[in-house]
């Protein structure tokens, strides 16, 4: 049995030094210093022994292992240095190289005509509230003069989630919320920027989920006068010194008068092109004088106060300000688009 031994030993060794990687290295282990190894197999033959042998072959046998176990365990370190080596090499960062120039963001155009608008107003001394997205019937329609049987409330226009709730079809329910907040307290000054949904087919100048910004104005002795002057000093900031604005009559139940506003093309200066069919005036907003039942509703008495509110949407003056002809183009993401207002 020590002959055989001995060529064990020799012959593990042998195996073992020409063992190229870890993987193989364990599969040697398991052939030579397994459970169903050659040396186990030696070992329980020890019982055939006489008593007198068994210790000399014990301790021969433990030699034996001892050493393979010694081997294995250089020539396992051996191949760890080795195959972490060629990964270091493998995967070797040049630091000589140059770094890969990282895209400069941009402002979206709706979020930056935002903005651009809240920064207007905050200098006029007004203040940016926020309501619900989701608003009641009697908030959105009712508070607003809007009975139960106004066209404006047809399933064609609102998305309705129950009869009661529906998604705002305008940032408008926030000028009760605000008066109601507020108790009868003077002056009121504030702006609501918001999403806003409507039942619309998208098309280029139309979109059903779109931002609009509202203002309301209220204290006692206000007058068109003043919803002129504010609305030519924000059209001043906005596009330039030298624009200009005009108000036409219109209707909204919630106003009363009423006014759509324009201002100067921006693309002809007032001479007449494409985009305003030759008129020199681009609709921008509407406007008007508070309702004054929609001040009794609020708890203001339409006989001591009074007040001016006006509705804009951002993606229609995004589109003036940077010459867009699509709206949809706002909604896609398409960095192609998007990229072009880097610096704007």
């Amino acid at each position: 049995m020590d002959v055989e031994l001995n060529g064990l030993r020799e012959t593990a060794l042998k195996r073992l030094g020409e063992v190229g990687d870890t993987r193989s290295l364990a599969d040697w282990r398991v052939e030579y210093m397994g459970k169903k190894s050659a040396i186990s197999t030696l070992s329980k033959q020890m019982g055939s022994l006489s008593a007198e042998d068994r210790p000399k072959f014990g301790q021969r046998m433990n030699e034996v292992r001892q050493a393979l176990e010694t081997a294995f365990a250089a020539r396992q370190a051996e191949l760890e240095r080795i195959e972490q080596a060629k990964r270091l090499a493998a995967e070797t960062i040049d630091v000589t190289l140059p770094g890969r120039r990282v895209p400069m963001g941009a402002i979206h155009p709706i979020s930056r005509v935002i903005r651009d608008i809240e920064e207007v107003f905050l200098g006029m001394g007004f203040s940016i509230v926020d309501g619900p997205e989701v608003e009641t019937d009697h908030y959105n329609f009712e508070l607003l003069n809007l009975p139960k049987d106004h066209p404006a409330r047809d399933m064609q226009d609102t998305f309705y989630l129950t009869e009661e709730l529906l998604l705002r079809t305008h940032t408008s329910p926030m000028q009760v919320r605000t008066m109601e907040r507020m108790r009868g307290e003077v002056p009121i000054k504030v702006i609501v920027p918001g999403r806003v949904y409507r039942r619309d087919e998208d098309d280029a100048t139309h979109s059903h989920a779109f931002t609009q910004i509202e203002g309301l104005v209220v204290d006692r002795g206000v007058r068109m006068s003043d919803l002129k002057g504010t609305l030519e000093t924000f059209a001043k900031a906005l596009f330039g010194p030298n624009q200009q604005v005009r108000l036409r009559p219109s209707y909204f139940p919630f106003t009363e008068p009423s006014t759509e506003v324009d201002v100067i093309c921006v693309h002809c200066q007032g001479d007449g092109c494409r985009v305003c069919k030759g008129t020199g005036w681009i609709e921008i907003l509407g406007a008007g004088m508070v309702h004054p039942r929609v001040l009794d509703m609020s708890g203001y008495d339409s006989q001591v106060y009074s007040g001016f509110a006006f509705g804009m949407g951002p993606e229609r003056i995004a589109m003036l300000k940077y010459g867009i002809s699509d709206i949809r183009l706002m909604y896609q993401n398409d960095l192609r688009f998007l990229s072009q207002f880097t610096g704007v």
